[in-house]
């Protein structure tokens, strides 16, 4: 497997994070708590057992246990500064802690789009949750910062020739779906939401970025400095392609929502092959009118 993301550095720009937090820069993960617990709220069960992997502030914690859908809730995180006090325990970032069959609910905000072996916590989480436990995960997908991408390469390219990756690799929402049912989840659903961030210039936006944790962690990244030109032109460029008519810039987030639930032998299955009562042209007829079977079947 080859490697991305420097996990040791994930782990720093984290916790630099954490020590400096400076107030609103967690936003981002704010918004992403609240709607995975609207996506909670809307299921008719309850939960004894739940986890929440790496969410940092500990936002999608407070907000599921706000739903009365919990049980009890076990935080995990790369260190202990990161559990404030709550109930928990400390592991890398690549790892799920836990007994098979041991959870109900596992919650992942915004964590995954950083593992080297995503395929690989994706199944480990499904082996840690009981058989018709639920998995709701926020994931960065393609589109994310796609304008400070795009500026970025222009202006080292401009500069410099070349270009080097200073913006992580999302991935799209149909590579989520399928990565999904290849680590076994059943009944997936999947949405993609997308956020616009309005900043006054580039080097407000870079600030929020570093503050959340999110400064550049890619092992193939340039370790050349570059000059301060490079930063001014990349500002100008965000400043041409993508401010709008008051002078603010905008700023792309898109966040991919996942459910999906460890297989369960009362769970909806497909229909198998062959066994289908009418043929799907005549469903799809518009001119075709289908009336009930007599026995109500």
């Amino acid at each position: 497997m080859n490697e991305l993301f420097d996990e040791a550095l994930i782990a720093r720009n984290r916790s630099r994070a954490w020590a400096h937090r400076a107030e609103g820069a967690d936003f981002l993960l704010a918004l992403t708590a609240q709607e995975l617990a609207d996506r909670l709220s809307l299921v008719e069960r309850r939960f004894d057992r739940a986890v929440e992997l790496f969410g940092g502030t500990g936002a999608a914690a407070e907000a599921a246990m706000a739903t009365g859908k919990i049980g009890e809730l076990e935080r995990i995180e790369t260190e202990a500064g990161f559990l404030n006090g709550s109930r928990g325990s400390v592991t890398n970032f690549e790892s799920v802690p836990l007994e098979p069959q041991s959870v109900n609910l596992i919650l992942s905000p915004l964590a995954l789009h950083l593992t080297n072996d995503t395929p690989g916590m994706l199944i480990q989480m499904r082996r840690a949750l009981k058989p018709d436990g639920l998995l709701l995960a926020a994931i960065p997908g393609a589109g994310t910062l796609a304008e400070l991408r795009d500026v970025l390469l222009a202006a080292e390219t401009e500069l410099y020739g070349g270009a080097s990756p200073r913006i992580v690799p999302f991935a799209d929402i149909r590579d989520i779906g399928s990565l999904l049912q290849r680590s076994g989840f059943a009944l997936p659903v999947i949405d993609e939401e997308s956020f616009t961030v309005r900043y006054d210039h580039i080097f407000a936006l870079m600030r929020d970025l570093k503050a959340m944790g999110m400064a550049n962690p890619l092992i193939g990244r340039s370790r050349r400095p570059v000059s301060r030109r490079f930063f001014l032109r990349a500002a100008e460029l965000y400043a041409e392609r993508y401010a709008d008519p008051d002078g603010r810039i905008r700023a792309t987030f898109s966040i991919i929502f996942v459910s999906g639930w460890a297989p369960h032998e009362s769970q909806q299955k497909p229909l198998k092959p062959g066994s289908a009562k009418m043929r799907l042209a005549d469903a799809l007829d518009p001119n075709k009118s289908v009336s009930p079977r007599e026995d109500g079947k």
